[in-house]
């Protein structure tokens, strides 16, 4: 049988390798019970054949005990239960080892969407001269975000990154060391980790793996695309949310934001150090050691400063490097140059700040400080503030200035907010302005929403303050009513001249996580398409460059997928100069953890803003047609999804039939997976990562599909199917959308939950879900001509259907602690021992297989 060259590449790479490696590892003993590895493969076997046979998760574990176990007590069998979980997290990691190190001979690096792709598809159209002009103000920024979906500690990702060396080596010896570690190395976290923390363990991700590959990538565009000329564009910088981000966590304090910003500048500077040192063994030529010698002194003596003293200015860093590539060319022939280039782009790309740390906050808590400012500082903001119309207080908020002191508060917002900003200005002071000169609202939907932290900076004595507030719309409505926010923004006085001080740029971030949770998942893109749009519009009417930053998380549903095919199909109609993203849990590990995987995938980024931009030809604008078949596909599906929420189960059902209360267990992340501190659970509060995260444990994806098929079906029914696969032949958008959806369809697995449908509490909601799903399955694949989900990316199809089948066992584990946790709440008292066990059963399963999906949340 024929197969695509990808698909043979990954099953003779990654799938083969595993089944190899798996069976090493099954055989290696790790405690007492002697037999678990061999016991799993056979639960395996039980499981795929109870689930063709309709069975529920309990009868298929007790068949598991009742054929294998002899006679076991209840203690023996859940003992048993958290081996093979232990046992399963382990495999995962070695088919993501595995995966990695096989990387660069599955995908094509020279590839479509590759730099070297983008240079020869410009020759060949002759668009060098405009590739290159593009380039020059170009950018792509990935923000790094602590969202709590990366399961894995530091300890274990060290191991994964020794096992793709030795998968790479194929050293057998190494690779069963490594196992055997793996093991005995726990996975479980006993205490939450601090902000510190998460900030520290994403940092290492720029240690040792952006600070390279981002440099490769600038380097290959300066040597083939520019000729070795000076670039005179970063085309890439970071960002970071971790010790900045205090939206709904009380645990980022102004501490921990000055912390974060010295270890991310601690960090680049030993990093530029230990390369100093490198070249300085090449570069021992007359007048260029001396030079290197003391780059090497003032670099070494600025990272271990405990005060953060910087004792090598970083344009006396620059000047220095500068003049010892002008000696090199004029006296040694220039030997060693591209070498020392190589350093000299990492400076320009990295400064002294390695990346941007954003503040960011709720708007809600920003009407907070304005009540505390109101009591305390009525001078600045009178008593009846907020009893004034929208244009007082509009005068009001641009027109303040003052410099308070953050101790004339009690403990509380306003000073936790007002002291964000100073160290925003003691980040700047010492680690330069792009240390941290972006302040994020989220939920914001006003002009007083933009205007409220706009005043408090101007309050903490900033007159002229070089920092962009960055509104961040969310919900549908907010997405709805944005460019008229903005157009007030840019015609108010105050607001334009501190645009004009910065360039007349203006970044607006918008949230695919929430806007989806809020509005279903073809009215949540509609919608952010369409704000884009008219965001564009009035920013190029008042001349103002706008740059979109996305808010997007790992599935489908929370904006991910297949990103830079979505980047790709926006048309000139948004403006595209800059792609600016989260990232954020699994998915950095998935796509930017090792030096190849975020190589390629930085790569397919930039090369999708290329292609929008030059290699397009205005083929991805939308006809009048296809947008109204658009807006009649997203209103249909944002009905059904709306009156899905409002479904009386809906609640309950995520309470007491998911695993959604489990993720405040899991000590993955610092921040509360609520925004309010209410016993009551309510949607609005609820963060998206639980909300969705929840969903992809059930093996439902309901926000990555709900209402797609439904709103197909129904001009299907109308007569008006042809309209849908006229947008889909038409429209790259709009198939980005379905394929991505597909994913989350392919990641279901109903028969998992299929037991529910009997439940008398919950059947018909179970149904209401499966139908869904069913209906949503067979409209895809109509409108596609497609024979089965994800038949154009075969490989991708194979690694989801490889990771579903390794955790399968797990969420059968899982899907039985809930349904005798679910038991033993009948019984009432007597059962608190027993209970406690099974929702550890169930907190533990978590992580397999958040891990497994990659981005399942």
């Amino acid at each position: 049988m024929h197969r695509e060259p990808r698909l043979d590449r990954f099953n003779d790479n990654v799938l083969a390798k595993y089944q190899v490696y798996n069976s090493i590892f099954l055989t290696l003993p790790y405690d007492e019970i002697k037999k678990t590895g061999a016991l799993l493969p056979l639960f395996q076997e039980i499981c795929e054949t109870g689930f063709k046979e309709n069975k529920n998760p309990t009868e298929i574990v007790d068949r598991f005990f009742e054929k294998y176990g002899e006679n076991p007590s209840e203690e023996e069998k859940v003992d048993l239960l958290f081996r093979f979980i232990q046992y399963i997290e382990r495999q995962v990691v070695l088919f993501d080892a595995i995966e990695d190190a096989s990387f660069s001979i599955v995908n094509n690096m020279d590839g479509r969407g590759t730099l070297r792709s983008v240079k020869e598809e410009a020759e060949a159209k002759q668009k060098v001269e405009e590739l290159k002009e593009y380039l020059k103000r170009f950018k792509v920024r990935p923000t790094l975000t602590a969202h709590p979906t990366q399961f894995y500690p530091g300890t274990v990702l060290g191991i994964i990154t020794d096992l793709d060396n030795a998968i790479r080596a194929n050293d057998l010896v190494k690779i069963k060391q490594l196992l055997a570690q793996l093991g005995k190395t726990p996975f479980f976290k006993k205490e939450k980790p601090t902000p510190y923390d998460e900030a520290v363990n994403l940092i290492w991700y720029f240690e040792n793996v952006f600070y390279q590959s981002a440099s490769r990538i600038h380097n290959y565009i300066q040597q083939n695309i520019f000729d070795g000329e000076d670039v005179g564009n970063q085309v890439i910088n970071l960002g970071f949310w971790p010790g900045g981000d205090r939206d709904g966590n009380p645990f980022v304090t102004t501490d921990i934001t000055l912390r974060v910003a010295k270890r991310l500048k601690r960090t680049v500077l030993l990093n530029y150090y230990r390369d100093i040192r490198e070249l300085k063994r090449r570069l021992t030529f007359r007048e260029v050691h001396e030079l290197m010698t003391e780059i090497e002194k003032g670099l070494y003596d600025s990272a271990i400063s405990r005060s953060g003293t910087i004792k090598l200015p970083l344009e006396d860093l620059k000047h220095k490097l500068y003049n010892i590539k002008k000696i090199l060319a004029e006296k040694h022939q220039s030997l060693f140059i591209d070498e020392l280039d190589d350093m000299i782009n990492k400076v320009n790309l990295f400064g002294y700040h390695f990346a941007t740390l954003d503040i960011r906050q709720d708007s809600s808590k920003h009407q907070e400080v304005i009540d505390e400012l109101i009591k305390v500082k009525p001078e600045l903001i009178p008593a009846d503030f907020n009893e004034l119309d929208d244009e007082k207080q509009i005068e009001i908020l641009s027109s303040v200035q003052a410099k308070i002191d953050p101790e004339d508060f009690e403990e509380g917002m306003a000073k936790a907010t007002i002291s964000s900003i100073y160290a925003m200005q003691e980040i700047q002071e010492k680690s330069g302005e792009p240390g941290a000169n972006r302040y994020i609202i989220s939920n914001c939907g006003s002009v007083q929403g933009v205007l409220q932290p706009f005043a408090f900076i101007r309050m903490t004595g900033w007159e002229k303050p070089s920092v962009d507030v960055i509104p961040l719309f969310e919900t549908v409505p907010d997405l709805q009513e944005a460019h008229n926010v903005m157009e007030k923004l840019y015609t108010h006085p105050v607001y334009k001249e501190h645009l004009e001080r910065r360039g007349n740029k203006q970044t607006i971030m918008l949230g695919f996580s929430d806007g989806t949770k809020d509005g279903g998942y073809l009215m949540a893109n509609w919608s952010i398409f369409k704000a884009k749009e008219a965001l564009t519009k009035v920013s190029r009417e008042y001349g103002i460059k706008v740059v979109f930053f996305d808010g997007r998380g790992g599935p489908p549903a929370r904006g991910g997928g297949k990103t830079h095919q979505f980047y790709a199909s926006l048309g000139p109609t948004i403006e595209n100069e800059e792609i600016q993203l989260t990232v954020q849990g699994q998915t950095i590990s998935s796509n930017f953890g090792t030096k190849d995987s975020c190589t390629y995938n930085l790569e397919q980024l930039l090369s999708s803003g290329v292609s929008n931009e030059i290699f397009s030809n205005g083929k991805n604008v939308l006809n009048d047609k296809d947008r109204e078949t658009m807006t009649e596909l997203a209103e249909i599906s944002y009905k059904t999804y709306t009156d899905f929420k409002k479904h009386p189960r809906f609640i309950p059902y995520l309470e007491k039939m998911s695993t959604l209360k489990y993720y405040a267990k899991t000590n993955i992340g610092s921040r509360p997976s609520k925004r309010n501190k209410s016993a009551e659970l309510n949607l609005s509060d609820l963060r998206a990562i639980p909300f969705v995260g929840s969903w992809s444990q059930l093996k439902q994806n309901v926000p990555g599909f709900f209402g797609v098929g439904t709103a197909m079906e129904k001009l299907e029914k109308d007569g008006q199917f042809d309209k849908v696969k006229e947008l889909y032949d038409n429209s790259e958008f709009f198939r980005t959308l379905l394929e991505n959806s597909m994913m989350s369809l392919t990641k279901s697995f109903f028969p998992l939950t299929a037991y529910m449908k009997n439940d008398e509490e919950f059947g018909e909601f179970w149904q209401i879900i499966h139908e869904e799903f069913e209906r949503t399955k067979k409209m895809l694949l109509k409108v596609t001509g497609y024979e089965k989900l994800m038949q154009n990316q075969p490989a991708g199809k194979a690694s989801i259907e490889a990771r579903e089948r390794i955790v399968l066992p797990l969420l059968t584990i899982q899907q039985h602690a809930l349904r005798t946790i679910q038991e033993l709440n009948k019984k009432g008292s007597g059962v608190e021992e027993k209970l406690e066990i099974y929702e550890k059963i169930v907190t533990r399963s978590l992580y397999g297989n958040i891990n497994a999906s990659r981005n399942s949340a």
